[in-house]
């Protein structure tokens, strides 16, 4: 993870490229640790609330993404040289968290993750309008319209309607759930159409993180969540890796590769975060695999390989 995290400096005309193998390894990292956390969250939910597990962990990350920037050498002028940019990529981070926290008081945990994982559509769609060098031909839209059938098979919640949330609380949890795609579409989106396309991860993440942060704590104590905290090993260990792992390396990783690799190719890939989630929930959890997550995660995985697969572009 040192290679590509490393800060080094491109100019204005860097040109993105297609994931090669050491991208795709990357991440395959990235989203093996977005699938674990989903299990983390959920392992100590009655100890602690998923809003005060996010409060927490964005609050303490970005003491340590500071800290990181200013061994760096970010200086307080360039933080002030992308203050509208970052607020807004602070912003829209801050609401797709905010959705997914709500949202899931109304909805599946599986129809979440289904339309959470709308972002990489809708970014690309606004790439492939905003952004020269990153339109997408005929064969990687097929592909990204194969990755999402099969999410939406691989997610489909297996129990009959009776037995889960009413039809009118779906439909509320499933368009909060597609909002927070919305928020993580648009993040990316910034940053590829601002300043912030070339600046340090480090800068990016420590505007998410402490906007998030903020006001994220303020809700929690608001909602008495942040008072409502059982204390136990599970908790700790839960938040460590939430914050140390998720909120501070990956999400560094993830910036540092929207800085080399073309974003929608990003994106589509990590349509593998939310198979790997059924993966760990069934071998940590205890949760079933269902024929239609086997169906679907191959189709996933078929859609992820036909858009990251080297060939040439619409616009090569």
């Amino acid at each position: 993870m040192a290679t590509p995290a490393a800060e080094l400096h491109h100019s204005p005309n860097t040109q993105r490229r297609a994931l090669d193998l050491q991208g795709s390894l990357l991440m395959l990292v990235f989203c093996l640790a977005l699938g674990l956390q989903q299990v983390a969250i959920k392992w100590v939910a009655a100890d602690i609330a998923p809003l005060a597990q996010i409060a927490i962990r964005s609050a303490i990350a970005a003491i340590l993404v500071i800290a990181v920037a200013r061994v760096r050498g970010v200086r307080l002028a360039d933080a002030r040289a992308v203050f509208w940019p970052g607020v807004a990529v602070g912003v829209g981070f801050l609401a797709e968290f905010s959705f997914v926290a709500i949202g899931l008081g109304y909805t599946t945990a599986s129809h979440m993750s289904v339309f959470l994982y709308t972002a990489p559509i809708f970014a690309a769609l606004g790439l492939h309008w905003l952004v020269p060098g990153e339109q997408l031909g005929l064969r990687h839209w097929i592909g990204i319209a194969i990755a999402f059938a099969g999410i939406v098979c691989a997610m489909a919640p297996g129990a009959s309607p009776a037995d889960g949330p009413a039809m009118s609380s779906l439909i509320v949890g499933d368009l909060l759930g597609t909002l927070a795609g919305l928020g993580w579409a648009a993040t990316t989106v910034v940053i590829r159409t601002t300043r912030l396309s070339e600046e340090r991860p480090v800068l990016t993440l420590s505007y998410q993180l402490t906007i998030a942060g903020i006001c994220m704590l303020i809700a929690a104590a608001f909602t008495g969540d942040l008072s409502a905290i059982t204390l136990t090993p599970a908790v700790a260990l839960s938040m460590s890796f939430q914050t140390l792992g998720i909120a501070f390396a990956v999400l560094l990783l993830w910036f540092a590769l929207l800085r080399r690799y073309l974003a929608s190719r990003l994106g589509v890939f990590s349509f593998l975060s939310p198979v790997f989630g059924v993966v760990f929930g069934a071998l940590l959890l205890g949760d079933p695999l269902t024929w239609n997550f086997l169906a679907g995660g191959a189709a996933i995985v078929a859609g992820v390989v036909l858009v990251s697969a080297p060939g040439r572009r619409s616009n090569a």
